[in-house]
């Protein structure tokens, strides 16, 4: 069994019963579920993933009223609940964990997990958010909420970028793209350094990554599940495998090749949803990064320089 699961069972069992009965009076202003921290609020979990930070539980979540009142009560309460559930229990923190469930005011667990108490609300605000940062706080599943407090959050940051800054990520991405992976990885072959080559293509695969959340409408999440969520989308099918053995392929003029082959499957997805015009014979996409920034309605992020915003 995944971990969400194992905490949706075991709030069911304990954590709705004390709502119910010893909180029936505050229950509405309670919010609970999975959300955060982990590969388990991502289903990404297996039986690999038991070895630290793994353990039945779930969250509370509290606005700052709710928590004056009554959040003192609520987290003892919680404290008392049982540390084992279906033969799972916690064996081993990470030395970089804290504790991942248990009882939060709603401020403070966004404010942990995005550097803000609530969803961002200016294209600043979202630019400068870290992406992967975006995907934990809107990951998981909320298993209750009576108030709706926390869900409005949650609402605001599942409906994803403002277009503008969307489009800035784009451009700038399309321009890391073409500085690693079209220019540098070629030049650092004819230079002699195959190690500096192969990191160009590196960084390529991770900007490549990274655009295809983008296209997709999704937050990239930290760099060791991109590729399998990267999958998940649904956008450009093939081709995150298609990365994943040009990381694996020696850094040659064959990678070189496959990197423009890849960039032709880019654009031709960046026209499909109307973001830009592709122009026959012609993949470098530095000049598309450019195009795509001056489609920008912010006059604000429009004036930055291409490659910020990532």
């Amino acid at each position: 069994m995944q971990g969400l699961e194992l905490a949706r069972r075991y709030f069911e069992a304990y954590g709705l019963p004390l709502l119910d009965n010893a909180f029936a009076a505050e229950k509405d202003r309670v919010a609970a579920g999975l959300v955060g921290l982990g590969s388990e609020c991502f289903g990404f979990d297996d039986a690999l993933s038991r070895d630290h930070d793994f353990e039945a539980g779930f969250c509370f979540w509290l606005t700052d009223a709710a928590d004056a009142d009554f959040g003192f009560r609520l987290m003892r309460a919680y404290n008392r609940l049982p540390r084992e559930f279906l033969g799972v229990k916690m064996q081993q923190h990470s030395i970089y964990g804290n504790s991942r469930v248990g009882v939060f005011r709603i401020s403070d667990f966004y404010r942990t997990l995005i550097g803000l108490p609530r969803a961002p609300e200016t294209n600043e605000e979202w630019l400068y958010t870290p992406e992967y940062a975006l995907a934990n706080a809107s990951n998981g599943a909320v298993f209750y909420d009576g108030e709706g407090a926390f869900s409005a959050v949650r609402k605001a940051l599942c409906a994803y970028y403002p277009e503008d800054v969307r489009r800035k990520k784009l451009a700038a991405v399309l321009c890391f793209l073409a500085q690693s992976g079209q220019y540098n990885f070629t030049r650092c072959l004819r230079h002699g350094e195959p190690g500096a080559a192969a990191l160009a293509r590196g960084e390529f695969v991770g900007h490549a990554l990274h655009l295809l959340f983008l296209l997709a409408r999704r937050y990239s999440p930290f760099y060791k599940w991109q590729f399998r969520a990267a999958r998940e989308t649904g956008m450009l099918p093939g081709v995150p495998d298609r990365l994943e053995r040009l990381l694996q392929t020696p850094a040659d003029e064959r990678a070189g090749e496959e990197m423009e082959r890849l960039a032709d499957v880019f654009l031709t997805e960046l026209e499909r949803q109307g973001i830009l015009q592709k122009r026959a014979g012609e993949t470098y996409l530095e000049p598309y990064a450019l195009a795509v920034q001056d489609t920008i309605g912010d006059r604000a992020l429009r004036a930055m320089h291409v490659m910020e915003g990532v």
